[in-house]
């Protein structure tokens, strides 16, 4: 088995409440200016999304600062020596984007960077990043899980964290909804009774999905038409989101040996409530059982959805016990799972 023996993350000390978008000046698509005012906006955005506040990164920090800070988190958690990590794998999306520029940073890899930062000597300690849209951490952690499995790895760090802040449109309504964070685990080989990862699975829908999620061009004419920003078909998203998660929760579940019945939490990221809510409610549908109550923890409320690092830093919360109604205890089973840019899904079942 491969086993989680330490987490940690950082929550960005900006907290954005929705009156910060209060004077910002929203166009559609097409570039036609909205004549909603935007108290409305923010109020339609928080009924469907859930989201009142989101947290950004200080303007001197960047993607692998929050990273440094949740796996130097997770190394104290888990009272490891960082020169025994095989791995670490660093889920991203934009790179490095300083605070008040365009540019993505990527090279070296934010994983070399992490490494150097934490002062690891090791040159066999292999350092490198996963783009995978949101279900990047899910990916690293999936990936560890096979290295360790095929006997390359006994130890890895996989980071998720993201500034999302840095790439979005501020012209267009869907800026509201992105957050900064970051949040690590690590894993190590368990040889000693049968916690751990125990399925997993991963998709990739391209043939007509690929371009839900996208680089593109301000929804505000007048800005430099060649600098992109991060956009979303928010409609075909959630259709597509509810028509196939569920579907791959239930084969991991499945394959795991454990029944529907024996779950007890199911961490899914943090993208937008009602949609959260809409892919459980059909995943335990496909059981024909009702929803069990406190069974799916959200936090998106107050930390917004910040991409690769939603998973780890809820993760985080629960085991640190920060979150009063959600616990996990000793033999519990929970369920894993994300979908975003790709369009990629991907989940695992884990034994704590």
């Amino acid at each position: 088995m491969t086993k989680i023996i330490g987490v940690g993350n950082y929550i960005p000390t900006e907290t954005i409440t929705n009156l910060f978008f209060d004077k910002h000046v929203f166009f559609n698509e097409a570039g036609i200016l909205l004549t909603e005012n935007n108290a409305s906006i923010t109020d339609k955005l928080k009924k469907i999304t859930g989201i009142e506040e989101r947290r950004y990164a200080q303007s001197t920090q960047v993607t692998s600062d929050l990273g440094l800070i949740a796996a130097r988190a997770a190394i104290e958690d888990s009272k490891i020596d960082p020169e025994t990590l095989d791995y670490i794998i660093f889920a991203h999306n934009f790179g490095d984007v300083r605070f008040g520029t365009v540019q993505s940073d990527t090279v070296p890899s934010l994983a070399a960077r992490v490494k150097h930062l934490l002062g690891i000597k090791n040159n066999f300690c292999v350092a490198y990043d996963v783009l995978f849209g949101c279900p990047g951490w899910i990916e690293g952690m999936i990936q560890a899980h096979a290295f360790i499995k095929s006997g390359m790895a006994k130890r890895c760090l996989v980071i998720g964290a993201e500034t999302l802040s840095r790439v979005v449109d501020i012209h267009d309504r869907d800026s509201m909804i992105y957050a900064d964070g970051a949040g690590a685990a690590i894993l190590e080989v368990n040889d000693h009774d049968d916690s751990g990862i125990q399925s997993h699975l991963s998709a990739s829908y391209t043939l007509k999905e690929k371009d839900y999620l996208y680089f593109g061009k301000s929804y505000n004419n007048e800005r430099c038409p060649d600098t992109k920003y991060i956009k979303m078909d928010g409609r075909k998203i959630y259709e597509f989101a509810l028509l196939n998660v569920p579907d791959a929760m239930k084969k991991c579940l499945d394959n795991s040996g454990y029944s529907i019945d024996q779950l007890n939490k199911i961490i899914i990221h943090q993208a937008n409530e009602k949609m959260d809510e809409a892919i459980v409610n059909r995943f335990y549908q496909l059981y024909e059982k009702p929803v069990p109550k406190d069974i799916m923890p959200m936090v998106i409320h107050k930390l917004g959805n910040s991409s690769v690092a939603t998973i780890p830093s809820l993760l985080t919360m629960i085991l640190k016990g920060e979150l009063e109604e959600h616990q996990i205890h000793k033999n519990d089973i929970v369920l894993f799972a994300s979908v975003g840019a790709g369009m990629n899904i991907n989940a695992f079942v884990y034994k704590f």
